[in-house]
């Protein structure tokens, strides 16, 4: 099913890469990425993507936005994002715009993530509090976690 396509000329790697924006926002590297899997020749997918990105259909600002609402949602914090982001090939500054725009509150995020987690509050004991401390960073909430 995903194995390798002939992805032999612009239409197919158009078709091919119209599909995948159908699903979800993809960054142009992630894009990139699954067009050479599926068999396209880097330098006829950097074209296609090139126009995708002069119709609007192809956007890493888009993709950004989304999987930042989407990650936070499900209990993630900037710290992660940012690094998940970098892997998936979203400039720096797109990065530090979309997770620095106001209407992140992040503060309030992680203390929504660790609720859910630790519903019985902070812990008393060392050891807890490190397993806690712990968490907080896995998820990407380093900074947000207070410790009192």
């Amino acid at each position: 099913m995903f194995g390798k396509q002939n992805l032999e000329t612009p239409a197919a790697i158009r078709r091919s890469a119209l599909d995948l924006l159908a699903r979800r926002e993809h960054s142009y590297t992630e894009m990139l990425r699954k067009l050479r899997q599926r068999g396209a020749e880097t330098e006829m997918a950097e074209v296609e993507l090139d126009r995708l990105q002069e119709d609007g259909l192809l956007s890493d600002e888009r993709f950004c936005e989304a999987y930042v609402y989407s990650r936070s949602q499900r209990g993630y914090g900037p710290v992660r994002l940012r690094e998940e982001l970098r892997q998936r090939g979203v400039a720096e500054r797109l990065i530090d715009d979309v997770l620095q725009d106001a209407a992140w509150d992040w503060a309030a995020l992680a203390q929504t993530a660790f609720a859910k987690r630790f519903p019985e509050g902070q812990a008393r004991e060392l050891k807890e509090r490190v397993k806690q401390q712990r968490f907080m960073q896995y998820r990407g909430f380093g900074g947000y976690f207070q410790d009192s």
